[in-house]
């Protein structure tokens, strides 16, 4: 049996309970339908904080349990990217791809120079939105750890946090030592964002735009943390 459930046959997917393995609504539909499971298919569920097992499926969504629980350990030193609100359809561009590499916690911010501005009936609505692209994108990639998340967040606030590094154009390359990344808008910080923050890093020599900014943070942090375990740091 692997100890993570992305050795294992047939889709994932999240219960509330490992113990009762009741389907969502939402979830029985997506996985008779759209992927025509049938009834004593194998497939895994997890309570999305590290715990999983094997289950056989069935139309009734009441899960059958295939094997015992298993819990997948914390991998380390939790993972951040923030990134600025960006236009259209982008955020959730970032967001699933955010939760596909694995990213432990994602924040969306809302900078001074941010093109995009949102009273609190439109954030809330499409931090709705965005919570359902985490759970979607955590089922595809088998997570067994929900991220965290949290929208929309002043920048300069989060900024002032000691762990968070800015991308910059002249910053230091991405180590070990860095476990948050905040991206800024298009239109780059502004001087009172930027004022007293020497914890600056470069995402490369090339001007990425801010979504892909994000993503190569996302992907920077994940194999620099990958590489520490490796070697014992």
């Amino acid at each position: 049996m692997s100890s993570h459930p992305a050795g294992s046959p047939g889709p994932h997917v999240f219960v509330d309970s490992l113990d009762a393995l009741q389907l969502a609504d939402d979830d029985l539909a997506h996985l008779s339908k759209s992927l025509r499971m049938r009834d004593g298919d194998a497939l895994t569920a997890s309570d999305g904080a590290g715990k999983w097992r094997t289950a056989v499926f069935a139309s009734s969504g009441a899960l059958q349990p295939a094997s015992e629980v298993h819990e997948v350990p914390a991998p380390g030193p939790e993972l951040t990217v923030a990134f600025s609100l960006v236009k259209g359809s982008k955020p959730e561009l970032v967001i699933q791809k955010l939760t596909e590499l694995g990213i432990d916690r994602i924040v969306v911010l809302s900078a001074e120079r941010s093109v995009v501005r949102w009273d609190d009936a439109k954030a809330d609505k499409a931090a709705d939105r965005w919570q359902r692209i985490i759970r979607e994108a955590s089922m595809q990639s088998h997570r067994v750890r929900l991220p965290t998340f949290d929208a929309v967040i002043p920048a300069i606030d989060w900024l002032a946090r000691p762990e968070v590094a800015v991308a910059h154009f002249d910053g230091d390359e991405i180590g070990a030592q860095h476990t948050s990344i905040a991206i800024g808008p298009e239109g780059g910080w502004s001087p009172n964002e930027l004022s007293g923050i020497d914890r600056r890093v470069s995402l490369g020599a090339t001007v990425l735009r801010a979504e892909t900014a994000a993503i190569a943070a996302g992907t920077m942090l994940t194999a620099m943390s990958r590489r520490a375990r490796s070697y014992g740091g």
